[in-house]
C-alpha cells in the first residue's frame, strides 16, 4: 500500500524519521559527553537537540498516523505498525519527561538517572526503528503499491528455493 501523505511522489514519514532518531542519538552522546566531564555546553546543545527531537518526533508521528491507519486491519503490517507506533510513543514520553525535568532545573546538564533514562528510551528507538524497516522493507507499508501485508517476519528463514523464483 502507497502512503496517502505524499511530498512530490515520496512517502513523508520516512523522510521525517531520521530527524528525531538522529536528534536524540546525538543528545544522549553530547549528555554522556557532559558527564563524563566535558564543557557544559554539551548538556546545553544535548536539550537543544531532545527539544527539537521531541518537535520533529511529533511531526513524524503526525505523518506515521496517515499511514498507520490506511493499513487494513487483521494483517500482519497493522500489528507491526501499532507496535511501533507504541514504541515510539514510549520515546517520546520518556524524552519529554527528561526534556521536563531539565526545562525546570538551574542547569540544563543531565545526571545519571536522566541518561539512564535516555538510553532505555534509545533501546526502545532502535527496537522500533526495526520494526519500521520490517514495515517499510519487508511490508512494503508506504511505498509499494502491491505491498505484500503479510509477508513473514524478517527474522525466519527463508523458504528453501528449488529453482531461482521457485518455492518449495
Amino acid at each position: 500500500m502507497e502512503s496517502r501523505l505524499k511530498v512530490l511522489g515520496h512517502p513523508v514519514h520516512p523522510m521525517l524519521v531520521m530527524f528525531p532518531f538522529g536528534l536524540l542519538v546525538t543528545a544522549v552522546f553530547f549528555d554522556v559527553v557532559d558527564t563524563l566531564g566535558g564543557s557544559a555546553v554539551f548538556g546545553e546543545i544535548a536539550y537543544w537537540n531532545i527539544t527539537v527531537g521531541l518537535v520533529m518526533g511529533l511531526l513524524a508521528a503526525t505523518a506515521g498516523t496517515f499511514d498507520l491507519l490506511a493499513i487494513p486491519a487483521g494483517t500482519r503490517a497493522k500489528r507491526v505498525a501499532l507496535t511501533h507506533a507504541a514504541a515510539n510513543l514510549a520515546v517520546i514520553l520518556l524524552f519529554a519527561a527528561v526534556w521536563a525535568v531539565r526545562f525546570n532545573a538551574d542547569s540544563r546538564t543531565a545526571g545519571g538517572a536522566l541518561i539512564a533514562i535516555e538510553v532505555v528510551a534509545l533501546a526502545i528507538l532502535g527496537v522500533s526503528g526495526w520494526l519500521g524497516g520490517e514495515l517499510v522493507d519487508r511490508l512494503g507499508v508506504g511505498v509499494d503499491r502491491e505491498a505484500h501485508l503479510d509477508a513473514p517476519s524478517s527474522l525466519r528463514p527463508p523458504a528453501a528455493t528449488t529453482r531461482i523464483g521457485e518455492m518449495r
